[in-house]
């Protein structure tokens, strides 16, 4: 959902975000939302839904699914663990620059080697990636058939 929309500013003042999402709202939360929050963490849901990546503003680096197949979060699950902003869009990370020398780089502590090891692999992901800033990111049901 964009951000500057009005019903996710409703949802988000509603009930707080977590990890650049609205939050699902425990027992508080309405019926409705409740079994929305549900459907995003269906396995079905992650089967018939993927995520377009235009311009990534949209896209959390850690969380979301955008390169691979898998997010960051569970492939590197202990960089995820050490990294300082987890819900850092893609957009956010790029501009920081995400190269050996970029700014976008926070840690809660020096890294080990093995770590280093881990993020060299991460960094060589990234390598090709390019953003489509003319577009948005967006979600499409798989069995659409018109063209992105």
């Amino acid at each position: 959902m964009e951000k500057d929309n009005l019903w996710y500013n409703v949802l988000l003042a509603w009930y707080g975000v977590e990890w650049g999402r609205v939050r699902e709202g425990g027992h508080e939360a309405s019926v409705w939302w409740r079994d929305i929050s549900v459907l995003r963490s269906e396995e079905w849901f992650h089967g018939n839904v993927s995520q377009f990546v235009g311009d990534c503003k949209n896209t959390l680096f850690w969380i979301d699914v955008w390169v691979g197949g898998v997010s960051f979060k569970d492939r590197f699950p202990r960089l995820f663990e050490l990294f300082l902003f987890k819900d850092a869009s893609v957009f956010d990370m790029h501009v920081l620059g995400w190269g050996s020398e970029g700014m976008a780089w926070r840690w809660r502590r020096m890294m080990f080697t093995w770590e280093e090891e881990l993020l060299g692999d991460l960094r060589l992901l990234l390598h090709n990636v390019t953003l489509q800033v003319d577009r948005l990111d967006r979600r499409l049901w798989r069995l659409e058939t018109s063209s992105v």
